[in-house]
C-alpha cells in the first residue's frame, strides 16, 4: 500500500471509530440503572392470575409472627415398615388396609407345613422321654416287682436242685453208683444254676430298689434335649407367620397371597402406624430454629382444605440437623439450606391421610 493511500485511510477510518465509541459511552451514560425495575417490568409482576377453575391453592400468611415450613402428615410415633424374620411364599394376609390392630394380631401368614411337622415330631420326643423319666423315677411297676421275686426265687430253686443232684453224685461216685462224666456235668450245671440266681437276684434287688442315680441325670439331660429342640422347632413355625409389633392402623400392604416374600429386601410386607393421633413432621430453616419452642402453637394449611385452619401444638424438637425432607415446585425454593425436624400433633385431624402435604405456621418465641 502506498504512503498516500495509508493517509487516506486513516483519515476516513479513525473519526468514524471515535464517534461510535462516543456513541457507545453516551447511551450507557443516559440509559437506566440496572438494578432498578423498569415499568413494564413492575406491571408484569403486579398482575394476580386467578385460576380459571377449581380453587385457588395460594395460601395467605397468617397475621403475627410465625415460623413457617413444609410439612408432611404421619401417624404418631411414625410410620412401622413390618418386615418377616425369613423368606417364603404368602399363603394369606390377615389383616386388610385401613383395619386397625392390636399388638400382637397375626398379619401374614408364610408357608409353614414343613415346620409345623418337625414340632409334632419333636413334641412327641419330649411325650416319650417324659415317661421314660418317670419310669427311671419312680421304678417299675408293683407286677413288675413280683414278676422278678418271682424269677428268682425259680432260680434258686433250679440251683438248690442242682446243687442237691452233684451233692448225690459225689457220694455215691465211690461206690460206682455214678460215671466221672456225669459227675462233670452235674458240676458244671449246679455252677451255671447257681450264676443265674445270682443274677435274677440282681435284677430283683434294681426292680426294688429303683435307678441309680445316673439313669435319673441321663433321662433328665435326653428330656432336656428333646425339649429345646421342640422349642426350636416351635420358634421357627412362630416365624412364619408376621404380627403386628404396635397397636395401630395398617395403612399399606407391599405384598399379596401367593407372591414369595424375600427376607431382608428393600419392600416391607405391610406399614402400619397409630392413627389415632396424627403428627405433621415440619422442616424448619436453620435461621428460624432459635425462634421455635416445645408447646408453642401451629397453624396448619393444607390445599385439599382450602380456607380451613388447622390448629396444633410442637411436641418435639429435632437434636440434629438435617437435609430437607420435603422439596417443592417453587423456582426460588432454596434445597442446599440445613433444617431441624420439628413434629406438631394435630387437634383435629380427621380429614388428613398419612403422606399428605402441608404448610405449617409455628408461633415464633424470642431466640434463644
Amino acid at each position: 500500500m502506498s504512503r498516500r493511500r495509508f493517509r487516506w485511510f486513516t483519515l476516513v477510518v479513525t473519526p468514524a471509530v471515535t464517534i461510535g465509541l462516543v456513541a457507545v459511552v453516551a447511551r450507557a451514560y443516559v440509559a437506566p440503572s440496572p438494578t432498578e425495575p423498569r415499568p413494564a417490568d413492575v406491571e408484569v409482576a403486579d398482575r394476580e392470575l386467578v385460576p380459571e377453575r377449581g380453587n385457588d391453592e395460594r395460601a395467605g400468611v397468617p397475621v403475627g409472627d410465625y415460623v413457617g415450613g413444609n410439612g408432611v402428615v404421619e401417624p404418631r410415633g411414625r410410620e412401622v415398615e413390618v418386615a418377616g424374620d425369613v423368606g417364603g411364599r404368602i399363603v394369606r394376609i390377615t389383616a386388610e388396609e385401613g383395619q386397625f390392630v392390636e399388638a400382637g394380631t397375626r398379619l401374614v401368614e408364610l408357608e409353614h407345613a414343613v415346620e409345623q411337622a418337625a414340632l409334632a415330631a419333636a413334641e412327641a420326643d419330649v411325650l416319650a422321654l417324659e415317661a421314660e423319666l418317670s419310669r427311671t423315677l419312680h421304678g417299675n411297676r408293683r407286677e413288675d416287682v413280683r414278676a422278678a421275686n418271682a424269677e428268682a426265687e425259680s432260680a434258686r430253686a433250679r440251683a438248690e436242685l442242682s446243687a442237691g443232684v452233684l451233692t448225690r453224685l459225689e457220694s455215691v461216685i465211690a461206690k460206682g453208683g455214678a460215671t466221672v462224666d456225669e459227675l462233670e456235668r452235674a458240676r458244671k450245671q449246679s455252677d451255671v444254676d447257681a450264676a443265674t440266681a445270682r443274677q435274677t437276684e440282681a435284677r430283683r434287688d434294681a426292680s426294688v430298689k429303683g435307678s441309680r442315680r445316673e439313669d435319673v441325670q441321663a433321662a433328665r439331660a435326653r428330656l432336656a434335649a428333646a425339649q429345646a429342640r421342640r422349642d426350636e422347632a416351635a420358634a421357627r413355625l412362630a416365624n412364619r407367620f408376621v404380627v403386628a409389633p404396635t397397636s395401630g392402623e395398617l395403612l399399606q400392604s407391599k405384598f399379596r397371597a401367593g407372591e414369595y416374600y424375600q427376607a431382608g429386601g428393600a419392600e416391607p410386607l405391610v406399614v402400619m402406624g397409630d392413627t389415632r393421633v396424627l403428627h405433621i413432621r415440619v422442616d424448619v430453616d436453620e435461621r428460624d430454629i432459635a425462634r421455635v419452642r416445645t408447646g408453642a402453637t401451629a397453624i396448619v394449611r393444607v390445599p385439599a382444605l382450602p380456607g380451613r385452619d388447622l390448629a396444633g401444638k410442637v411436641v418435639e424438637i429435632g437434636r440434629r440437623m438435617g437435609r430437607k425432607n420435603i422439596r417443592t415446585d417453587d423456582p426460588v425454593e432454596r434445597n442446599d439450606t440445613k433444617i431441624l425436624e420439628v413434629v406438631v400433633a394435630l387437634n383435629d385431624a380427621e380429614a388428613l391421610v398419612v403422606g399428605q402435604r402441608g404448610m405449617v405456621y409455628i408461633a415464633a418465641g424470642a431466640p434463644h
